[in-house]
């Protein structure tokens, strides 16, 4: 049974305990903001309506959320309930699940989502997110009667001897009915220490209306709060881990998969190959067939069918590679659309620059493509051969099939079938080496000459 959704994440978190001046919910699990996981997850539910709720002043987290999807501004930081009614325009009374979520809550997992949303359609009036922590300590603990529905939670603070021994604890996800979700919130008080509304409330209310509270547990893996940089770490680890599992599920051989580090939106094909020590950044899309070896950083760029890359290559954005091409070890592409078959083998850096079909680029070649004011382009045609060590500077065009001799400083275009040398003559000084040699060591002989 399925019925609408609205989702409300709580975004209004400043991470103070993060020692950062960024909002908590800004900081990146795999190259993205932890509200986007979450936005992310949530989505796959296909929901009503999705609103964040923010602070005051964080136009920054606003400025994150995708087109459509509303901020509403919990004005003062006064609870989870507090937070969640600031949502209220949001909430109208009808038919429906308010599924809570937490923007720092990063890897609950859509089908642990999809499983709340269902069992309160089957009539629970709440449904927590439970867990089961090896250390239960400073957990609200969830007591249950027989037939596993929660009766209320317990603080640890709060509970006997005999709850402290409750492994099921909160996680403070929830989903709500939300026919009665805005009545609740707004019966709920803060006549506690702190003067805050907490959610947690709900369940008492919702017990006392006749509503039964259901729970469905989580693993501790999708249950990792981030408030501190050692829960980011773990958050981080977590995700790494979720997708090198899914990365090798989908035919990738990762020949040593912890040492390989993913972005949130790495995609590669099947038979491709990652070797040790390889880091993904945000944007990265890699064909079938290919092999990234060791100790390489790619991001943003696009590498077909049967292209090999690396070892030590560094891929910057706005990349792509085409079928079959070769960059080899410590090659440095920014900006480089690389052609079919071409070879770009070692030690060089190219920047701005389009690379034709089956040319070669020998070792030490640099795109020269920046004057300190603006950046140039370097077409290199199809077939052409660019010697070792050879300085192109942009802008600048190689014809096809030409060759530039090693050495050489290129500045004016080539003709396709040229050859291109630019460098000095070289001359020789029969004896000079010899005679050099002598007059420095007769001065270093020359007791004068000491210090």
């Amino acid at each position: 049974m399925t019925q609408p959704l609205t989702a409300v994440i709580l975004a209004a978190g400043l991470g103070t305990r993060m020692k950062s001046t960024k909002f908590k919910v800004l900081h990146e699990i795999a190259h993205r903001p932890m509200i986007g996981h979450v936005l992310d997850a949530v989505a796959r539910l296909e929901p009503e309506r999705i609103v964040a709720v923010t602070g005051p002043d964080q136009d920054t987290v606003r400025a994150v959320l995708p087109e459509g999807i509303p901020s509403a501004v919990q004005d003062r930081a006064l609870g989870t309930a507090h937070a969640v009614l600031a949502a209220k325009d949001h909430l109208a009374a009808e038919d429906g699940t308010v599924l809570v979520l937490f923007g720092a809550d990063p890897l609950i997992k859509p089908e642990t989502m999809a499983e709340m949303a269902a069992k309160r359609a089957r009539g629970a009036a709440v449904v927590l997110l439970g867990f089961r922590p090896a250390d239960p300590t400073g957990y609200g603990r969830l007591v249950t009667d027989d037939s596993g529905a929660v009766t209320r939670i317990v603080e640890h603070k709060e509970a006997s001897p005999e709850e402290l021994r409750i492994g099921l604890c909160n996680a403070g996800v929830m989903a709500i009915d939300r026919r009665h979700a805005l009545t609740w919130l707004e019966r709920i008080g803060n006549d506690n220490a702190k003067g805050e509304y907490y959610l947690t409330d709900i369940v008492a209310l919702a017990r006392a209306d006749g509503g039964r509270v259901d729970l469905v547990e989580a693993g501790l893996d999708e249950v990792i709060g981030v408030d501190t940089r050692m829960d980011l770490a773990a958050a981080e680890a977590e995700f790494q881990r979720r997708k090198r599992l899914d990365v090798m599920a989908s035919g990738v051989t990762l020949t040593d998969p912890d040492s390989v580090q993913f972005a949130f939106d790495t995609r590669i094909g099947p038979d491709s190959v990652i070797e040790p020590h390889v880091v993904f950044g945000p944007g990265v899309q890699i064909a079938d067939n290919a092999t990234i070896r060791a100790f390489t950083h790619i991001e943003g760029a696009t590498i077909a069918s049967g292209v090999t890359v690396g070892p030590y290559a560094r891929i910057r954005p706005d990349t792509v590679v085409a079928e079959g091409a070769r960059i080899g070890n410590f090659v440095e592409l920014k900006k480089t659309v690389v052609g079919v078959g071409a070879k770009v083998p070692h030690l060089s850096y190219v920047g701005d620059a389009t690379i034709g079909t089956d040319a070669n680029i020998g070792a030490g070649t640099i795109t020269c493509n920046y004057d300190g004011f603006q950046k140039s382009r370097t077409v290199i045609g199809e077939g052409a051969f660019i010697g070792s060590n050879t300085a192109l500077v942009a802008p600048v065009v190689v014809g096809a099939g030409a060759i530039v001799g090693a050495g050489s400083t290129i500045t004016r275009d080539v003709p396709g079938d040229a050859l291109a040398v630019a460098r000095g003559r070289q001359e020789e000084k029969p004896g000079w080496a010899e005679r050099f040699r002598a007059m420095r060591q007769s001065v270093k002989n020359d007791p004068t000459t000491k210090d």
